[in-house]
């Protein structure tokens, strides 16, 4: 009997303490859920990124009067041709972040233009970067620009199909879940836009069906557009252009 009570006496605390041990090694190990994870410098890791940061230092342009900055989607236009204007620039990045735009916005001033378009945050969502983060780049964009006394114009973030990625995961519930993600962020700057007197186009509104996806009609991929698309947007852009007198 006074073994095993010396064995209960010494064995259980030492029992105690390597369990202890071992949660504090399995807590130590837990990887964050993917919705928390924010890498501010993840438009570093994008291989066209310093491509396109080179290119747009050695063209020729100095000035412009417009500017389209975005990313992969502004890319995807000729917008001087789209809008028959040679007094405007294209300055999108495919697989550009907000944090890249932020990184790159020197680049903007350097041309100093009147109004500048802004597009983007699809890729900040598939990244996981929290909707509240990516709102708070996209102000301090804005008000960057408003300091240097050019005219910000916010574009809605554009919605994915429901079938978008479905050769790498992709499924029909995980884009409709980032497309509500879209949701939050584009009330966000909707409202930011109207209380602030800043023009808000709404490409949504011309692009998506009303099942909450991007339009299949209107995409080759599930998330770039199609000359119709382009068409329909850069006849709002000139709306706001006119409204500009610009």
């Amino acid at each position: 009997m006074k073994i095993i009570r010396l064995c209960k006496i010494f064995l259980l605390p030492l029992l105690a303490l390597l369990l202890l041990s071992g949660q504090s090694k399995i807590q130590s190990t837990k990887v964050a859920p993917p919705q928390q994870l924010k890498d501010t410098l993840r438009y570093k890791k994008n291989p066209t990124y310093a491509l396109q940061q080179a290119m747009f230092d050695i063209y020729k342009t100095r000035q412009a009067d417009i500017v389209m900055l975005g990313n992969s989607l502004t890319h995807g236009a000729a917008w001087n041709e789209l809008l028959g204007r040679s007094n405007v620039v294209e300055r999108g990045i495919p697989s550009d972040v907000l944090y890249g735009y932020e990184a790159r916005i020197n680049s903007i001033y350097k041309l100093s233009p009147k109004i500048v378009f802004i597009m983007g945050g699809l890729n900040d969502i598939y990244n996981w970067t929290p909707v509240e983060d990516i709102f708070a780049v996209y102000l301090r964009i804005i008000k960057g620009l408003k300091l240097k006394n050019i005219i910000p114009v916010i574009q809605s973030t554009t919605y994915a199909t429901k079938t978008y990625g479905k050769d790498w995961g992709g499924t029909p519930e995980g884009n409709f879940g980032r497309n509500r993600e879209v949701d939050k962020l584009n009330k966000l700057l909707s409202d930011y836009a109207k209380k602030n007197n800043i023009d808000y186009i709404d490409i949504n509104s011309l692009t998506a069906g009303k099942d909450g996806f991007l339009n299949p009609d209107l995409t080759f991929d599930g998330i770039h557009f199609k000359a119709e698309a382009f068409r329909l947007w850069g006849r709002e852009v000139e709306k706001v252009l006119i409204k500009h007198r610009l």
